[in-house]
């Protein structure tokens, strides 16, 4: 859970996050306060009659308003090269979706994915869903209101809307020989307990905010616009972030009391993210181009027993300081590890790019904890978010070699999955999520 955040198996390996060298930087998104829902509102309606196509150039003239990119009440924005969410400045929330598409009609699954991306438009911007005073239809009060209402008021609280297409979805509309090489179904790994029913997903969407409220509201929707069309498969709240992109923000640490992701990819390492996050020309099919893969593992820790071990034991097992964080014979936590020094077996040193020929991924973990399992403990853990250019090169080696001999597995084990390709950035108005998928010509 340390050490390259590609550790699965390992609670979610922070160190490919002991990988990237500590370096996270907010991406090329510069956050730009955007005005409360409650204030737009209360402007007697007149900036929601904008359109989602208008939404983020009235918010953003709006932005002198006051705060600063770094403030909870900012916006992150929508348009890119790249999605948000993936080299981002990690949120302190996490509303995580997989879905299951419902219908074999291809014009109707497209006009989903517009009407999703025109609402994750006006959500990121701090605006609600639809044109209509307070969301309602054109303001008719016989009519549902096109937003559910339980965030207006609220600042856009820097949220991220990323959306990822699973292996089987390519298996309908006529897809299949769309689908990158590089989306592999993963393989059974030693130690894996995976459910069913929080598993795959033809289809997903990582909605991550500063408040669990502004993040719940946002799938809440997109699965009320899908109604019909798709519906949820299974879905994951995660809070206190386990991993930074962001090289001045404190280390998180997991559920396990350690601090996770040390050396995580910046989101300002440029050539880092080019090298091991972005797919580049070449890479797989040209809708893919300026994507990347993400794996998403549910690691549920066994609590009780790990808040029994011995403090060295639980040091022995990470490589790390409990306290500092440091490495085994260092004195702090950036200083670079003597991995010979650990024990074979601790996770810092299986995780570490050094011993997996430089494999590094990126990685966006969340902590759980979904009440008990009926037998008086905790069903609590990581919620392990892997972004990487290629899985065969990236979680599939690394995944592996933790899966064989991390003493971290007596600890941890993996009880959901899914893999999904996440195309590129919306680049403007006009764009739409999944275009270039669908679109033939890329």
């Amino acid at each position: 859970m340390s050490d390259n955040t590609a550790n699965p198996q390992n609670t979610a390996n922070t160190e490919n996050t002991e990988n990237t060298a500590n370096q996270g930087r907010t991406d090329d998104r510069t956050d730009r306060v955007r005005p409360s829902r409650r204030a737009l509102i209360g402007w007697g309606g007149a900036g929601l009659a904008l359109g989602a196509a208008a939404a983020g150039g009235a918010a953003a003239a709006l932005a002198s308003t006051g705060g600063d990119g770094g403030a909870a009440g900012s916006a992150v924005d929508f348009h890119g090269a790249h999605q948000a969410g993936i080299a981002t400045a990690v949120q302190d929330r996490l509303h995580f979706a997989a879905f299951d598409v419902r219908t074999d009609d291809r014009a109707a699954f497209v006009r989903l994915l517009k009407e999703w991306t025109a609402a994750a438009r006006r959500m990121t911007a701090g605006l609600p869903v639809g044109d209509g005073a307070h969301g309602a239809h054109g303001g008719l009060a016989e009519a549902p209101p096109d937003d559910t209402g339980e965030a207006l008021g609220l600042h856009a609280s820097r949220l991220t809307l990323t959306i990822g297409f699973g292996p089987s979805l390519f298996e309908k509309f006529g897809l299949r020989d769309r689908r990158p090489a590089a989306l592999v179904d993963l393989p059974r790994f030693p130690g894996d307990n995976l459910d069913a029913s929080r598993t795959g997903g033809d289809l997903c969407v990582q909605a991550c905010a500063d408040d669990p409220q502004v993040a719940v509201h946002a799938i809440r929707n997109l699965a009320r616009i899908g109604f019909g069309t798709v519906a949820v498969r299974w879905s994951q709240l995660g809070f206190g972030k386990t991993s930074s992109t962001t090289p001045d923000a404190q280390t998180p640490r997991n559920l396990m009391g350690f601090k996770d992701g040390t050396r995580n990819i910046a989101g300002t390492e440029t050539g880092r993210l080019e090298k091991f996050v972005w797919v580049g020309e070449g890479d797989g099919p040209g809708w893919m181009t300026g994507g990347s893969y993400l794996v998403a593992r549910r690691i549920r820790m066994n609590i009780e027993t790990w808040d029994r071990a011995s403090l060295q034991e639980q040091e022995d097992v990470f490589g790390r300081d409990k306290g500092e964080g440091a490495a085994v014979g260092k004195a702090k936590e950036h200083d670079p590890p003597f991995l010979k020094a650990m024990k074979p077996d601790a996770h810092v040193r299986l995780a570490h790019p050094d011993s997996n020929h430089g494999i590094t991924i990126l990685r966006r973990g969340y902590s759980f904890t979904d009440g008990t399992d009926g037998l008086g403990r905790l069903d609590a853990g990581l919620f392990f978010l892997a972004y990487q250019r290629d899985i065969r090169e990236g979680f599939v080696p690394l995944q592996r070699a933790l899966a064989a001999k991390d003493a971290l597995n007596e600890y941890i084990q993996h009880v959901g999955s899914a893999v999904f390709a996440v195309p590129p950035g919306v680049r403007d108005a006009d764009d739409w999520w999944g275009r270039t998928l669908f679109t033939k010509e890329t």
